[in-house]
């Protein structure tokens, strides 16, 4: 039987951890600005592409914020695993903390980013077909209809319907994988509003917008 000191402790570190925001830290220490202050005022790696530009420090946003999920949700998962021999829960439950800690920070006044990338770097750990999957239809959607938002919602929404049918070890990781996949596709209501009235941005490899 899980302690439930055991799940209050990961959650908690994970929460701290996706709490770390690189579009912040980067643009506060390279530009002295604050990037929820610029371009759509999110403080993700799409916008600070687009205030920035593709370069050096945008990748290290990237890298910064799948570092920060990876890492917390790959020790939770030997953690569980090792202990009640159930690794799938483990990254799932670290992962949709870390997520949680990257919306609602409590280090930027509970307000941050969308959660796709946390999320991305989790999925790897849950079950690496449905991350295959999802970053077939995330690049396939991408670089067609080119809008992020659309591509990162839909391949959030695909990760808990290819588990289902993948097979999960617990039923509440396909619970968490649904959770993580609604709280993505919440916080891209605003683009969707854009999206609506035609004023969404697309995607494009080059330095800016």
């Amino acid at each position: 039987m899980i302690m439930g000191g055991e799940l209050l402790v990961i959650a908690l570190l994970c929460y701290v951890a996706g709490g770390i925001n690189g579009a912040i830290i980067m643009s506060k220490l390279l530009y002295h600005e604050d990037i929820r202050k610029s371009g759509s005022n999110n403080p993700g790696f799409t916008n600070f592409k687009r205030v920035y530009g593709l370069n050096a420090a945008a990748w290290s946003v990237l890298l910064i914020d799948i570092l920060k999920t990876a890492l917390p949700v790959f020790l939770s998962a030997v953690f569980m695993s090792f202990r009640y021999d159930m690794w799938q829960f483990g990254a799932q439950f670290a992962g949709l903390f870390c997520m949680l800690g990257h919306c609602f920070p409590v280090w930027y006044g509970f307000k941050g980013g969308k959660a796709f990338i946390a999320g991305f770097a989790t999925i790897w750990f849950v079950d690496w077909r449905m991350t295959l999957i999802a970053m077939a239809i995330f690049f396939l959607l991408l670089f067609t209809l080119k809008y992020m938002s659309v591509a990162s919602c839909t391949a959030a929404l695909s990760c808990p319907i290819s588990l289902f049918y993948l097979g999960y070890s617990d039923v509440w990781v396909e619970v968490m994988a649904v959770a993580a996949a609604a709280l993505v596709i919440v916080r891209h209501y605003p683009n969707f509003v854009k999206l609506v009235h035609g004023t969404e941005s697309k995607f494009s490899l080059s330095s800016k917008h």
